[in-house]
């Protein structure tokens, strides 16, 4: 099992798209903490100023899932054969459920990476942005407490649905579309809860109750039901994308 993690790290890492992304992520997260402590009202506590945009990663986190899992299904140039990764990474590791595996592994480690630099680094930013107003890094952090790992672990899950989504529609397409637009756009699932109770349960309507403030729908979970309902749905996804990756073929 650590051969082939090791092998799709890197081969992760060696993806110009996983790079860019992840570059561009921590520099507009950043942008976006300086706006946030720019606009950032005197009655507002100042810790929250960068890590309220924090959760805005959830679209380089997205990107990040569907490059890793559809570039193995991005044809090559003629020159290279015009074939598949897909069908080399099984040559290599013809056991599907490890490299089914190790590619989750890899998807849980990076974004869960790139959620903590982001988180970390918005609040840093916010704070040196605020001047005098600054609540201090150290003493912003112990203010945030519990919301930091709560954040972190909602973007891991939203990472590994995003994954499991493109394993099972073999496209990078349909889950920027589902995930992005509806973490970003038009929240689906908030406006479901104005609806029917039943949509606090939804993925990340639950997860965000792990970190968010003032979340603007009444009756939610509490953080760590709702946590654990946002594991829960990724439990489920990963095991119904493992079994499609072993049964279909390549």
């Amino acid at each position: 099992m650590v051969n082939p993690v090791a092998a799709e790290f890197r081969k992760a890492l060696t993806l110009p798209s996983v790079l860019i992304t992840i570059g561009l992520s921590i520099v507009a997260i950043a942008g976006l903490g300086v706006m946030a402590a720019n606009s950032a009202s005197r009655q507002e506590p100042s810790y929250t100023a960068g890590f309220e945009v924090a959760a805005a990663c959830v679209v380089g986190i997205v990107v990040l899932a569907v490059f890793i899992m559809s570039s193995e299904y991005t044809p090559n140039s003629k020159e290279a054969g015009a074939g598949r990764q897909i069908a080399v990474s099984l040559t290599s590791v013809p056991q599907r459920g490890s490299l089914f595996a190790a590619k989750a592994v890899v998807v849980a480690a990076l974004t869960g990476a790139l959620a903590t630099i982001v988180v970390l680094a918005t609040v840093l930013v916010a704070q040196v942005v605020l001047g005098d107003r600054a609540t201090g890094y150290v003493e912003a952090l112990g203010h945030l407490g519990w919301r930091i790992p709560g954040a972190i672990a909602y973007g891991v899950c939203t990472g590994l649905i995003t994954f499991a989504i493109t394993v099972v529609t073999r496209s990078g397409v349909i889950p920027l579309i589902l995930v992005i637009v509806n973490s970003t756009v038009v929240s689906v699932s908030y406006l479901l809860t104005k609806v029917t109770p039943l949509a606090k349960y939804l993925p990340d309507v639950a997860g965000a109750q792990a970190f968010a403030y003032n979340y603007a729908a009444e009756n939610m979970l509490d953080p760590l039901a709702g946590g654990l309902v946002m594991a829960g749905w990724t439990a489920v996804l990963l095991a119904v994308a493992g079994w499609t990756f072993h049964r279909r073929d390549a």
